[in-house]
């Protein structure tokens, strides 16, 4: 099995190291991929007005100085473009990518562009306890639980222009209760806010700072799966219509 890694930590990422040494216990046939810097929330954001420059370090491998997506799209088109990849992963991320966080996620949309490529694509992510950011985020559950997560995946057949999301909740690998079969959850939108701050020069700038407002998941999610200590694994389409919708509309433009 021929496998592309990427991720959006960027590559010298922790997270993309713990995906060679899990994606290894698969396959030796490995090429990496992954974004010159960390690329967090850029979502499936392209390089249109400006080149992106690719450096390589060894066989097999390249930092691209461009999104996740221009990632992909690179190994695509040039780099494995004689011997495509059967499986792409992209991770291991360094924070969760539940809810509606796989909108704005760098890793899963990695994962996108695989799919609608007709690869099968993987996002994973490893969750981290609140305070335990930076580079205290530890891989251990991810690390004991990923070869149990990915393994069934590769023995199944996939729907056509699909993706599998799978994060890992911030417990030692002995915590983890299971892996679960889940929905993506929806925060409360009211978490979001911007925190105001001076330069030295008294000019403005913002942080986007998200609230810790405590919220009640719903069942079955994957928001509920990691709070109760699950692996969760979502399936996600890139079809985004809104089928219950299109009734409606149609008789408003009649």
């Amino acid at each position: 099995m021929r496998i592309l890694l990427t991720n959006d930590d960027g590559y010298h990422a922790r997270g993309l190291a713990h995906l060679e040494t899990l994606a290894r216990t698969i396959s030796d046939d490995i090429t990496v991929i992954a974004p010159a810097d960390e690329q967090s929330g850029k979502g499936r954001s392209l390089s249109l007005t400006e080149p992106f420059r690719v450096r390589r370090h060894g066989d097999n491998r390249y930092a691209v100085h461009g999104t996740p997506t221009d990632c992909v799209m690179f190994a695509l088109a040039d780099a494995m473009k004689d011997n495509k990849p059967d499986l792409i992963l992209s991770g291991i991320n360094r924070g969760g990518n539940l809810a509606e966080d796989v909108s704005y996620s760098g890793t899963v949309s990695a994962a996108m562009e695989g799919a609608l490529a007709g690869i099968r694509s993987v996002a994973l992510s490893q969750r981290y306890a609140r305070g335990g950011a930076g580079e205290k985020v530890p891989f251990d559950a991810a690390m004991a639980w990923g070869e149990r997560a990915l393994r069934p995946l590769l023995a199944m057949e996939w729907a056509p222009r699909t993706l599998v999301n799978i994060n890992f909740p911030p417990l030692a690998p002995e915590a983890v209760k299971g892996i679960k079969v889940v929905s993506q959850g929806l925060r409360d939108y009211g978490r979001v806010g911007v925190e105001k701050r001076a330069d030295p020069r008294g000019f403005d700038y913002y942080w986007l700072a998200m609230g810790s407002r405590p919220i009640v998941p719903a069942p079955d999610t994957d928001l509920e799966a990691i709070e109760q200590g699950y692996v969760t694994v979502t399936p996600l389409q890139l079809d985004l219509t809104h089928r219950d919708s299109l009734d409606a509309l149609k008789s408003v433009y009649s």
